[in-house]
């Protein structure tokens, strides 16, 4: 019963409190079991991974997953790693770069370059969203692409689902060039008034900021831009 509710769950994390309605010390035991025989990954003591086939090969989680779902404390890429996660590098550092709400890195995600005390509400967004709000913090300066590639990349992040309205709300408590960005970004996108008016409110209008690699935004200069 566990390896069938495995192998139809697709590729995520498996614990034995996932199994509820099962024997906590044999799911303890098949669970290692499916592990030995290549089933599954184990990142963690008593935390599982069911990879997938992919065309690069079998899918592995990425640290800052490995480290949310170990602490159930949000950390989330950073740096390079970002820009990696999200496809605008094909880089990978050699030590993994994460950020996260806490105030001190945690230790099992060591040796990792953290950054600590970011706004809580990060504990909100999904990896992929926080991996955003940290390239949009430097600027985009870890895009290995061209202007036209990272700005279209851009929007057709921001675009799916709700992925904008979620980070027009995160931002409120993001530095204020990262509001500017994102309104730069959201009023190419068409984005509702009120979510661009609370980012705009968030800005003082005597300031300018630092657009780094977005300089270019075709409403950089509505937002504020040097």
């Amino acid at each position: 019963m566990v390896r069938r509710r495995i192998e139809r769950g697709g590729d995520r994390f498996w614990r034995v409190r996932d199994f509820a309605d099962l024997s906590p010390s044999a799911v303890a035991r098949t669970l290692a079991r499916l592990a030995e025989e290549g089933l599954l990954e184990r990142p963690r003591r008593g935390l599982y991974y069911r990879p997938r086939e992919t065309r690069f090969g079998m899918s592995i989680p990425s640290a800052a997953a490995v480290a949310a779902e170990s602490l159930r404390v949000p950390v989330q890429p950073a740096g390079l790693t970002a820009a990696s996660v999200l496809g605008f590098t094909t880089q990978n550092p050699a030590l993994s770069e994460l950020a996260t709400p806490a105030n001190n890195p945690p230790t099992a995600i060591l040796p990792a370059k953290v950054k600590t005390r970011r706004p809580e509400a990060r504990l909100r967004l999904s990896e992929r969203e926080g991996a955003l709000l940290e390239l949009l913090r430097d600027r985009a300066s870890s895009s290995d692409l061209s202007f036209d590639e990272t700005h279209q990349r851009l929007l057709s992040l921001l675009a799916k689902g709700e992925t904008f309205a979620k980070l027009a709300r995160a931002a409120l408590h993001e530095p204020p060039r990262v509001r500017a960005m994102l309104g730069a970004l959201g009023q190419e996108l068409g984005a509702d008034e009120r979510t661009l008016s609370r980012l705009r409110g968030g800005i003082n209008p005597l300031s300018r900021y630092d657009f780094g690699r977005l300089g270019p935004l075709p409403y950089a200069r509505e937002w504020q831009a040097q």
